[in-house]
């Protein structure tokens, strides 16, 4: 993982550096959220804003994300825009308060089921249709030998399989991989 170096030990004799106004063992933990979700392809930085809004357990507004994290006003409101977009982080306002500020998703299930929802699910979709539509044209073509045809099929039934795990993970919060795994064994059993 790109720019995970720390192995534990004490902050300031090998550990991570401290951020901003950090306490060590929220640098530690905001850190390797960042970690995580730079390792699953978005940007490390909205994985520290989650976790630091998720660890304090209380709104803090742009600014005091700016100063905690040590981020720029800019980075900071892209990065809270992009967080609202995957429902991750909601704006909240006190009756008392003219400053917006911003909640962490606590229900890590729902949290991880809307991402999955808004990310993965939609990209299965697509390739799920790309390969359909390359069924389609190799059907159209006619030339394609049976075991090229045959092939496609196996991989437009992954696809599917893969794609209703994913539908049925967002609606139960459980994975059942049975469906793919018995697509695996299929290719590898001929």
């Amino acid at each position: 993982m790109k720019g995970y170096l720390w192995t534990g030990g004490e902050t300031g004799r090998g550990g991570p550096p401290v951020s901003g106004h950090l306490a060590p063992w929220e640098a530690v933990a905001t850190d390797a959220v960042g970690n995580v979700i730079e390792f699953w392809g978005f940007k490390r930085n909205q994985g520290r804003v989650w976790a630091l809004l998720y660890l304090r357990g209380e709104p803090l507004t742009a600014g005091e994300l700016e100063r905690e994290l040590e981020l720029s006003k800019g980075g900071v409101s892209m990065l809270l825009r992009d967080l609202e977009r995957w429902g991750v982080v909601r704006r909240v306002r006190s009756p008392q308060d003219s400053a917006w500020r911003y909640a962490a998703e606590t229900d890590l299930i729902r949290m991880v089921s809307h991402v999955v929802e808004e990310r993965e699910a939609s990209f299965i979709a697509r390739i799920r249709a790309d390969l359909l539509e390359a069924r389609r044209l190799a059907e159209t073509q006619g030339l394609v030998p049976a075991e090229r045809l045959a092939r496609l099929e196996k991989m437009a039934t992954l696809a599917e399989r893969v794609e209703r795990a994913l539908r049925l993970f967002i609606k139960t919060a459980r994975l059942d991989v049975g469906g793919i795994l018995d697509a695996l064994r299929e290719e590898s059993n001929r």
